[in-house]
């Protein structure tokens, strides 16, 4: 238990809120299933998931990244879980129903290598000893021997390798004993696994899966100067060259008060963290590119909008989209108007004509979108396209801004806020 405290709090910086994009059926032999959207359904008040199982295999660590808590210079409490313990605690709180998954990072304790080998070790007893067929999230330790990430990826769902931070720059000033090529080097190695398996499993359709889920990777934001359009270059380049599934967004929290780290005297920066999240998905989701969103003579999104209705705001030539004969992708363009609401609307202005109240119907959402629409040539209200106008509208929809980041309640939910749940 005292382990358990120690390592759950260790974890709360990993940032695990993804679903785990596998389905996988028990088979009867075994415990647990994996559903591909099912995993992640309770968030944090921070927007980080707790229905993992989260923790650190240990939280000492040999290297002296000046971001992180578990440093080798921290002065806090330090534990190490055996592979025994972990199975354990897996399977026991899974036959509680207290989590549906395993998300499992750790730090490098003796070196990479020796680290890698005890992860190994742990999801191999959880696979073969125990027959646990449900989620594993896992960290892959950078400069550990392929061969063991490679071993590894055939017992885990999901593969990430921390980023880190967003230029090679900033990783050798704040994490020295970090490189960028120690970092992309398995990465590399993970997609191309990836790449090959599926060629195999197109021939062999019960040779293992590697790495099913895909692999992830995570930035810290704000700890370093580098602006949004750097940040989101980067994203766009490991998902256009690494194939990622997720690029996560972590707000810089100085735990460590290093002197060397900048001062936030706003606290972590959310809201900036979750309009990188949702510039992530108009890349992933809405065809849009890093270079339409932003540019170096504007470098950061506007905190206080969303960044489509930023973009949009400075594209009034685009606008107002008739509903009746825009495309797909123009419409996805429209704020307000989702990849959902989207599709509903071009299948249903084949049998009829649509107008805002159909809209509505169909999920768009009207207070922002009637700005940018037209229905059979007609606006909702006579509206000027007018770049002040229209933002000063928009800024009056308090829902740009989440209601917990409006709060300002920044508090990582812990395993142990409710002992009850324990005993």
């Amino acid at each position: 238990m005292e382990k358990l405290a120690i390592l759950t709090d260790a974890a709360k910086y990993d940032v695990a809120c993804t679903s785990s994009g596998v389905d996988r059926r028990g088979d009867g032999t075994g415990i647990g299933n994996t559903m591909s959207c099912g995993i992640c359904h309770t968030f944090a008040a921070d927007g980080r998931c707790v229905s993992l199982l989260k923790i650190l295999f240990t939280n000492e660590c040999i290297f002296n990244c000046s971001y992180c808590q578990n440093n080798c210079n921290s002065d806090i409490p330090r534990a190490t879980f055996t592979p025994e313990e972990i199975c354990t605690l897996t399977i026991e709180f899974y036959r509680r129903n207290y989590i549906e998954g395993l998300f499992l990072s750790s730090g490098i304790i003796i070196s990479p290598n020796y680290t890698m080998d005890l992860i190994y070790q742990t999801l191999y007893r959880l696979r073969t000893v125990y027959r646990f067929q449900g989620y594993i999230h896992v960290k892959a330790i950078p400069g550990a021997d392929p061969l063991l990430i490679e071993k590894t990826g055939y017992l885990a769902d999901r593969m990430s390798i921390n980023l880190e931070l967003p230029t090679s720059d900033s990783l050798r000033k704040l994490a020295p004993c970090k490189s960028r090529n120690t970092i992309l080097k398995p990465m590399r190695m993970i997609q191309n696994g990836i790449t090959d398996n599926k060629q195999e499993l197109t021939v062999y359709r019960k040779a293992p899966k590697f790495v099913p889920a895909g692999q992830s990777t995570q930035m810290i934001i704000g700890a370093t100067p580098e602006n949004d359009f750097q940040i989101m270059s980067v994203a766009e380049g490991l998902y256009r060259n690494f194939d990622l599934k997720r690029v996560f967004y972590s707000a810089f929290v100085n735990v460590n008060h290093n002197s060397g780290l900048p001062v936030l005297p706003g606290g972590p920066p959310l809201l900036r963290e979750h309009r990188l999240y949702q510039a992530d998905w108009l890349l992933r989701y809405y065809h849009f590119t890093v270079n339409e969103l932003l540019s170096e003579d504007r470098p950061n999104f506007n905190i206080y909008l969303d960044p489509k209705c930023d973009w949009a705001l400075r594209h009034l030539e685009y606008f107002p989209v008739e509903v009746q004969t825009a495309d797909y992708k123009t419409l996805l363009r429209v704020p307000g108007i989702g990849a959902k609401s989207a599709s509903r609307i071009v299948k249903a202005r084949r049998g009829s004509r649509l107008d805002f109240p159909d809209l509505k119907k169909m999920g768009v959402v009207l207070k922002r979108a009637l700005y940018f629409l037209t229905c059979s040539g007609r606006m909702m209200y006579p509206t000027k396209l007018d770049e002040d106008y229209i933002c000063r509208n928009l800024l009056s929809d308090r829902t740009q801004i989440p209601q917990d980041l409006r709060e300002s309640n920044y508090k990582q939910l812990s395993l142990f806020d409710d002992m009850s749940m324990i005993s």
